[in-house]
């Protein structure tokens, strides 16, 4: 990025951060590439804005260049090999050695990778020249995406954005577990002539108002009929997937559990189980039913246990 970060995002060397994220993000929603389709020039002044405030945005690294330790790109600045800030840049094509070219008595044999290697990192020579077309990759960013059990268990499509305003359509694979992070190659931060770094989405999956997650189990409360818990029969269950039939035996008590093989979450790549704990229901107004009551009442109360 040429020029000064300052001017780039309109903004005075002594604002403070929260004028420095707030002028970057109205310049983002304006020139975001989705705002301005096939505007190059808008879309340049985009990673122009986006590598100033990931300069001035850092705390660490705005001090460094208000003390002109750093220039605009992020490159450090050294002093010496021809005096002055940046000396270390040379003439053009990056030579240290000045204009000329010609390298001092004792220099003829070194290779200037080799020499400023460790300093540059990556066989990056001084100036910002390259060795081997080497560019820095931009800042991988992070964000947390909240799905629906549902969305973790069949998949989906959901939608994401971002500070600096960008929409980005996240698929959420089958079998998606709380805690897993999807990597989006090249929607990170844009690099510095390199390319961008990636977009880490970590899923959260949300409590659900009828499935309790027990790890990769689900339990769930199943009304049933006192007709279906005496006599026994089938009954309709729902699932995460939609609704299944499972199967009542005869004779099933309040808080009975039964379970369905497969029906529940994923975690860690293995799904687990749906538990059902059958809650009998009452008819409501039913004569013949408190008829029964009373009859078995009056035989005297019901012994669970023996003694």
């Amino acid at each position: 990025m040429a020029g000064d970060p300052y001017k780039e995002l309109g903004v005075s060397r002594g604002a403070s951060a929260d004028e420095i994220k707030k002028a970057f993000r109205k310049l983002a929603k304006e020139l975001h590439p989705d705002k301005n389709p096939g505007n190059t020039v808008a879309d340049e002044r985009f990673k122009r804005i986006t590598a100033a405030f990931d300069l001035l945005g850092d705390k660490e690294k705005r001090a460094k260049f208000d003390r002109g330790e750093i220039d605009a790109d992020g490159r450090e600045q050294f002093r010496g090999f021809g005096g002055g800030a940046g000396g270390a840049r040379g003439g053009p094509g990056g030579n240290p050695f000045g204009q000329g070219g010609a390298r001092p008595q004792g220099f003829e044999n070194i290779d200037l990778d080799e020499l400023f290697g460790g300093m540059f990192g990556g066989g990056a020579r001084p100036g910002g020249a390259r060795a081997g077309g080497f560019a820095p990759k931009g800042q991988d960013i992070k964000a947390t995406l909240e799905i629906s059990l549902e969305d973790s268990i069949s998949g989906a499509t959901r939608r994401i954005q971002f500070s600096d305003g960008r929409m980005l359509d996240v698929a959420i694979p089958k079998g998606a577990s709380d805690g897993q992070t999807i990597r989006l190659k090249g929607q990170g931060a844009p690099g510095r002539g390199g390319p961008a770094g990636d977009a880490l989405i970590e899923l959260k999956v949300a409590k659900h108002p009828v499935f309790i997650r027990d790890g990769a189990d689900l339990t769930m409360d199943q009304p049933v009929a006192l007709y279906d818990a005496v006599l026994g029969g089938k009954v309709p269950v729902r699932t995460p997937e939609g609704t299944v039939s499972m199967t009542i035996p005869a004779g099933s008590s309040s808080g009975k559990v039964l379970r369905l093989k497969g029906r529940g979450a994923f975690a860690d790549g293995k799904r687990g189980d749906l538990l059902a704990r059958l809650m009998i229901t009452l008819p409501e107004d039913s004569a013949e039913l408190t008829k029964l009551a009373q009859a078995a009442r009056d035989k005297g109360p019901v012994r669970p246990f023996r003694d």
